[in-house]
């Protein structure tokens, strides 16, 4: 007799909170309007995300969260000592090739957060769902970007030039992919847990 394998329903995929050394990621919600529109209100945050505008309001982060709770995307608020330093996420809208994104607050750069919470949505994604690969990307100008996917395993495939909507224009991005053999060798990074 084959057993049934559980599955995770939408709502109990949101639910989940995952907690590494020093933050918490959890699902985003309206009362983190505020937070977000300040995290990525930022032009030098907004600038590196291929579909945010830029001025950034609360009613974006509103129709962020809103429409984030009705998609299959998995996306966490990333917070330190309670408050929102950025958020990191998988987007599904390919479901054959999903993407992982991240943005940090500009007073949260270079603590090693990105990383952080970057790992524990890796392990998340090749733990909780039949994936082979995930990619991600970093305009060609965003160092640290890149620097935060070379940690994570990520190897680069190329550059591809990419509409950003705060830019107004298309720039080149490097392109990466984390395959789940490479993340299988590299697993013991993390000491992420889950609720």
């Amino acid at each position: 007799m084959l057993q049934e394998t559980p599955t995770l329903t939408p709502y109990e995929l949101r639910a989940v909170v995952l907690e590494t050394e020093r933050l918490v990621l959890r699902q985003p919600t309206l009362a983190d309007v505020k937070a977000i529109a300040r995290v990525v209100g930022d032009k030098r945050v907004s600038i590196n995300l291929r579909r945010v505008p830029h001025p950034y309001s609360a009613d974006d982060a509103i129709s962020f969260v809103t429409t984030t709770a009705a998609t299959i995307d998995t996306v966490f608020l990333v917070e330190h000592e309670r408050a929102a330093v950025g958020l990191v996420g998988v987007s599904w809208e390919n479901e054959n090739a999903p993407e992982l994104g991240y943005c940090f607050g500009v007073d949260h750069w270079g603590k090693g957060y990105a990383t952080e919470a970057a790992r524990a949505v890796i392990d998340y994604a090749f733990e909780e769902f039949a994936i082979d690969q995930l990619l991600a990307g970093a305009r060609v100008l965003n160092p640290a970007s890149r620097h935060v996917l070379e940690k994570c395993g990520f190897q680069w495939t190329g550059v591809e030039l990419h509409r950003f909507l705060a830019l107004g224009s298309s720039t080149p991005v490097d392109r990466f992919k984390l395959e789940r053999s490479v993340w299988a060798s590299l697993r013991s990074w993390s000491n992420s847990t889950r609720r």
